[in-house]
């Protein structure tokens, strides 16, 4: 960067704008119901972001002509990069201890695409939904936004020096004299309106209701917000000439009035408030131009504070609390989602703004820490003096020490947990017989004499991952006739983990699917296990209802009566198994989702106990056996038992279930079972 006169000042009221886009991230992620939009603070950052370095673009040329790429980038690297591989290294091998096997998969990918910053196209290429959470959330999900402001800190200084030499160029070619400024801004200007223009048209076009990731994540969809913060430092350019702080901090004291502007600036701040409290990840008007809307009311305050120092924008934004969180909030931002993912309500024992705060002082704490021990010394030459040939060496070195850590990190990763069940079609696994050693034969009438029991397991996931994984049992015959994704529940209208989903295609067909499974397999005992798809609510004359309420009760009782008559029409012995308690995932402030709460849970059990009493099914309590102290659990006598907090691990199938649940059933299919 030019020195003297050329240096873009460092301006307090800036860290104040990065204070409140942090805290918005914070309370957001942390569940603070008044603030569901609080992920608008990322558009805060980009904005910023484009204004700083635009800013700092300029600077440059008009104190040297020019733009030194190498030193640019140089100096983003010293900025960003060492924090990041400082999280990378951590993270990812805790990750190993503090995750769920279920949730370990990503993770490798999720690092290795965070270290090329490009996490934010792995993201689309995954379909992870920012708004809708399936499981735990990946601890690097939040470097999708890392991955922007990269790819734009790489192209956005190519287009300025094209503009340049291209503006230089052109008037060389007819004769004129040197360009002046302005005419490099004009030429700035457009391609920043333009490109707003086109990103938002292209956010737009590109979002669906359905899977808002393409819309959401994309640089080219959210390029808006940093061009929005582009077109400020070019608009602003000539307003706020390059000075030395001495000269900035007078200008401070001095009351700049813009009366047009403040009035502006109290509508963006009530428009940022109100989209702050109103937008969900639900909402389309964000993706519609609102994207755009929220990075110009940004834009108006970073103006105000910028023009008018001694304005009350900027004396709030300049206060010393903001001050401090600003110049830390890059390390809150990278360090504040794996403390929020590690530091469960499940593992710490408690939820709410207790939970808040202890995740927010670990952040901070460690926030500090790598500030003042990491980012300042590398950033004044403490350890790698400026400009010194080690540097580009000592970037690349550490790069590569990191992807070391992040491979050997996640090395025999297990696998990413039950797939769709069903193949293409619809088709579901059968499992043929598991052992040719006979066992008591059959008694039943029509059956030829010593067949082997055949068991086949009916229900959703949770179903297919019981059958699938069972061990070999002398004798038994074992057809997993589950589908994941299906219950016997088929009300269209569902939330799940908090947000709108539908039926998958076929759920609502599970009747005729499990009567042919019945007739193909001529089962001796068919066993049941369901529970996640019949613990949703679920729109029922006009509101969401759930288990436990007497409409709905109603409801899965005639359904659940029709699966029972469905899987004994021809004479087969029914087991209907008891939902054990789930732990899928958190709402963000600790509390559990509607399906995973024990009461759910203990109202679908007595309902299933009171069907299977009327058809003489027999009841079997896999709950007790999976949570034996009353309440969720991973492991069981060392044993991991659930690989995400809801499937079965084949350990813990083999382990665990079938040493209960393998004689009862061959019992049952013999006719021996009391």
């Amino acid at each position: 960067m030019a020195q003297g006169t050329t240096r873009f000042a460092h301006r307090p009221a800036l860290d104040g704008v990065r204070a409140f886009a942090v805290a918005a991230v914070l309370v957001y992620h942390g569940g603070v119901a008044a603030v569901p939009g609080g992920f608008i603070g990322v558009d805060a950052f980009f904005v910023l972001s484009g204004f700083l370095i635009t800013s700092l673009l300029l600077a440059e040329i008009a104190g040297t002509g020019g733009i030194r790429l190498a030193a640019f980038w140089g100096r983003r690297a010293r900025r960003l990069l060492p924090a990041l591989l400082l999280m990378l290294a951590v993270v990812v091998p805790a990750s190993r201890f503090l995750l769920a096997s279920g949730d370990l998969p990503p993770v490798r990918g999720d690092a290795l695409a965070a270290l090329c910053y490009v996490a934010n196209w792995r993201m689309i290429f995954r379909g992870s939904d920012y708004f809708a959470q399936t499981a735990t959330p990946t601890p690097l999900q939040h470097t999708w936004s890392l991955g922007i402001e990269e790819q734009f800190y790489l192209i956005w200084p190519l287009v300025v020096l094209a503009v340049l030499v291209g503006v230089a160029g052109f008037r060389r070619g007819r004769g004129a004299p040197p360009p002046p400024a302005a005419a490099r801004r004009w030429v700035l200007l457009g391609i920043c309106l333009a490109g707003g223009a086109v990103s938002t048209v292209l956010c737009w076009l590109l979002y669906a209701p359905t899977d808002s990731s393409r819309a959401y994540y994309g640089t080219d969809t959210r390029a808006v917000a940093l061009l929005t913060g582009c077109a400020l430092a070019v608009l602003l350019q000539h307003r706020m000439p390059a000075a030395n702080a001495g000269r900035h901090r007078r200008a401070g004291r001095r009351r700049v009035e813009h009366p047009l502007l403040g009035a502006a600036t109290v509508l963006a701040v009530l428009g940022l408030c109100w989209a702050a409290s109103h937008a969900t990840g639900a909402t389309d008007w964000q993706y519609r131009g609102g994207f755009a809307a929220i990075a110009v009311a940004v834009a108006v305050v970073i103006a105000h504070a910028v023009l008018s120092p001694g304005s009350p924008t900027a004396w709030v934004l300049s206060r010393w609390p903001m001050v401090a969180l600003g110049r830390i909030s890059y390390g809150v931002y990278l360090w504040h989602w794996p403390v929020f993912v590690f530091c469960s309500a499940a593992r710490l024992g408690f939820a709410g703004i207790g939970l808040f705060a202890v995740r927010c002082g670990i952040t901070l704490a460690i926030a500090i820490g790598s500030y003042f021990l990491v980012e300042l010394p590398i950033r004044r030459g403490r350890l790698v003096p400026r400009g010194s040939r080690l540097a580009p060496a000592g970037v690349l070195t550490g790069m590569a020490l990191v992807a070391v850590v992040v491979l050997g990190a996640t090395a025999g990763l297990p696998g990413g947990g039950p797939v769709r069940a069903a193949g293409g079609g619809g088709k579901p696994v059968v499992v043929p017989s598991r052992s040719p050693a006979p066992v008591a034969p059959v008694r039943r009438p029509g059956r030829a004499p010593g067949r082997e029991p055949r068991i086949d397991f009916f229900g959703d996931s949770v179903s297919w991952t019981l059958g699938t994984y069972l061990p070999p049992h002398p004798g038994l015959n074992v057809h997993v006739r589950a589908l994941e994704g299906c219950g016997i529940a088929t009300l269209p209208d569902i939330l799940e983990l908090g947000g709108p989903h539908t039926n998958y295609p076929g759920c609502t067909r599970w009747p005729s699917r499990w009567k042919s499974g019945v007739t193909a397999d001529d089962p001796d005992v068919s066993v049941i296990l369901l529970d996640r798809w019949e613990l949703m609510d679920r729109r029922l004359n006009g509101r969401y209802q759930h288990v436990g309420q007497p409409g709905y009760d109603a409801y899965l009782t005639k359904q659940l009566t029709t699966a029972v008559r469905t899987v004994a029409a021809r004479g087969a012995a029914v087991v209907l198994l008891t939902a054990p308690y789930t732990h899928r995932a958190e709402r963000p402030d600790g509390s559990l989702y509607g399906e995973d709460q024990p009461a759910r849970v203990d109202a679908w059990n007595t309902l299933l106990r009171r069907v299977g009493a009327a058809h003489h099914a027999t009841v079997l309590d896999l709950n007790h056996v999976l949570c034996p102290a009353g309440k969720f659990t991973w492991s069981i006598h060392g044993v991991q038992v659930r690989s995400d907090g809801l499937h079965l691990t084949p350990q813990g199938d083999q382990q665990i279930v079938a040493p209960w649940l393998l004689p009862q059933l061959s019992a049952i299919a013999t006719g021996t079972h009391r």
